[in-house]
């Protein structure tokens, strides 16, 4: 019996438009109402899902929690306690960020707990990320000297096209010899976080607390970010629109893309 269903936010649960379809919003409060958790698992940060909680009704209750940045961070949702957090050396967040803004045709997000941070993005990128809820600050210092006493969580860079993301991922790796996960998301970024820490690893994390183990958890995804939560998951899941890595990797692909309610076809195909 599955207890815990972890899913990916945009692109996944999300429609193109960054919002949760009423029907999906009904399937989450009878699974939820079932003993059945619905955790999101999702690159954003925590606070930036504060609206979609509230829709689903885990917002402020007891036992009900978030995943965010990647798996960096584990939140409860009664009081926004940090249950567990993984954070990025400073030095390679600052090494990353000045190698970036030395392209000019790479976006850099700068992730704190609480804050995201931006510098060299255009306006398709800023009606993206208004799209997603997400209040961005400006961000035009040559290097991340404000947050050495601020934790910061990840570092990414945005292009559409996928092979400057590449291009970007091998110079990065060529100059910066520390260890770090890196990911690619939402087919316009590569994300640089903590090493060893990743979707999977923090479902299992959260899982392990609740004493749900692998077997009993669902995960639900669409783009490599994704792709170590849909392997660690007793049933991975996948939306049609997914990348195909994860569609060889998922025991489930969808009928459903991001856009046809995905979560309702997930309940009734797994639990009706």
């Amino acid at each position: 019996m599955y207890k815990l269903i972890v899913s990916d936010l945009d692109e996944s649960l999300l429609n193109d438009q960054g919002e949760i379809s009423p029907q999906d919003v009904e399937t989450i409060q009878q699974l939820t109402a079932a003993g059945i958790k619905f955790v999101p698992n999702s690159g954003r940060g925590f606070t930036s899902m504060t609206g979609l909680l509230k829709q689903i009704g885990t917002y402020g209750q007891p036992n009900q929690y978030v995943i965010s940045y990647n798996g960096g961070v584990i939140v409860d949702n009664e009081h926004n306690n940090v249950l567990a957090s993984h954070y990025l050396d400073h030095q390679i967040a600052d090494r990353l960020y000045q190698l970036a803004r030395k392209q000019p045709n790479l976006g850099i997000h700068v992730y704190t707990l609480n804050d995201v941070y931006v510098s060299n993005i255009d306006e398709e990128e800023r009606e993206y990320i208004r799209s997603r809820k997400v209040i961005p600050r400006e961000l035009d210092d040559p290097n991340l000297d404000q947050f050495v006493n601020t934790p910061i969580v990840k570092v990414i860079m945005k292009n559409l096209d996928q092979q400057r993301l590449a291009d970007f991922r091998q110079l990065a790796t060529e100059q910066i010899s520390a260890p770090m996960t890196i990911a690619y998301s939402s087919s316009r970024y590569v994300e640089f976080n903590p090493p060893a820490i990743d979707k999977g690893i923090a479902s299992l994390e959260l899982g392990k607390k609740l004493g749900i183990a692998p077997s009993e958890i669902i995960s639900l995804g669409d783009n490599s970010n994704d792709l170590s939560m849909i392997n660690a998951a007793g049933m991975g899941v996948c939306v049609q629109n997914s990348v195909n890595e994860i569609k060889q990797a998922a025991n489930l692909v969808l009928d459903a893309t991001n856009n046809q309610s995905p979560i309702t076809e997930l309940y009734q195909r797994l639990f009706s």
